[in-house]
């Protein structure tokens, strides 16, 4: 069900989707941070995806801002829970605002002004706070973004990850109709997979190199697996490889991403198989793709596990929490490639 409906009214600047499955405790955090925004003109819906807490209750004393609704369904993920929640509102421009984040005041306004000012921007992004289950609170991107001024980034960029983009991300209704919304059969790098069928409408993605968001990285974040997001990234590389003209200069690229994906992900099996106790298939299969990794820590590893493979286990376990969602660069996007995989 929808309350509050605005129909009457006039028709906002921007949209916030607010999925909320499983943070009807944090919800609150996510709602404050929204009417702390220096944009007053904004909708929002919160969408309770058949929810196993009290997400109702959470967005209840919320209500009683006509700006704020709530929308409930039966349990259809996170891309479908998104499509509905978007269907529900009016404005031009939609952000994301997952149920378990914050917004800082400036973000709508900033984003809104972007994409108001540049008919060219497929999507526009900013830096965000990575805080909560982390060793230490960090940004999202710290380096230059993507080929070109920083500022700007290319569809190839976008691809290759050179021009990392924030879950909470603004785009333009009229492109997020033009691409069929989030793809439902996606269960991995769904965020992914929308920048880069957005980003094959031509343009180009626009970031603020400054904190309008904050994620929150929790224990039982979803995407925890390295595996299972290879493969997210693997099946965005193969629709925009069918989708892009043959001759399209992203092809090439598309190729070596694939390559390098299926590559990371024979790594992430083999690690598997150690830590199931198959130590010697485990480690003979990680020795087949040591390309995938360099440095001196990753080269005395194989060295010491040649001679004492029991520490195989222990040593790759360590390594997989460190890299967990959330504690290395890249974590917030969804999905990661990693270029050479650090221990």
């Amino acid at each position: 069900m929808v309350a509050n409906r605005t129909d009457s009214f006039p028709v906002p600047r921007i949209a916030v989707i607010v999925p909320a499955y499983g943070v009807a405790h944090l919800l609150g955090e996510a709602l404050d941070s929204l009417l702390a925004q220096n944009c007053p003109d904004w909708e929002c819906v919160v969408i309770d995806d058949g929810a196993p807490d009290d997400v109702a209750g959470a967005v209840a004393p919320y209500l009683a801002d006509s700006r704020i609704r709530f929308l409930a369904t039966p349990n259809q993920g996170v891309s479908g829970a998104r499509n509905t929640a978007i269907a529900a509102t009016r404005a031009p421009l939609i952000a994301l605002l997952d149920g378990d984040d914050r917004f800082r005041p400036d973000y709508l306004g900033t984003m809104a002004d972007l994409l108001e000012g540049d008919p060219e921007v497929r999507l526009a992004t900013c830096n965000a706070l990575i805080f909560g289950a982390v060793p230490k609170e960090r940004l999202a991107f710290e380096a230059k973004q993507g080929t070109g001024d920083g500022q700007r980034g290319s569809l190839a960029d976008v691809l290759d990850r050179s021009f990392g983009v924030y879950i909470g991300t603004t785009f333009r209704r009229a492109d997020f109709d033009a691409i069929g919304g989030f793809d439902t059969t996606m269960a991995q790098a769904e965020d992914f997979d929308l920048w880069v069928r957005l980003m094959q409408l031509g343009g180009h993605a626009r970031y603020v190199d400054r904190v309008m968001g904050e994620y929150r990285v929790r224990p039982n974040s979803a995407s925890a697996h390295a595996g299972r997001m290879l493969l997210g990234n693997i099946k965005v590389y193969e629709k925009a490889r069918a989708a892009l003209p043959a001759n399209a200069a992203e092809q090439a690229l598309l190729d070596q991403l694939i390559v390098d994906s299926q590559q990371a992900l024979d790594f992430e099996y083999a690690i598997d198989r150690v830590m199931d106790g198959d130590t010697a298939r485990g480690l003979a299969e990680l020795h087949r793709v040591k390309s995938r990794v360099s440095g001196p820590v990753w080269a005395l590893s194989f060295l010491l596990w040649r001679v004492l493979p029991g520490l195989a286990r222990p040593m790759l376990a360590w390594r997989r929490k460190a890299h967990s969602r959330g504690n290395q660069s890249g974590g917030v996007l969804g999905s990661v490639l990693p270029e050479g995989i650090a221990f």
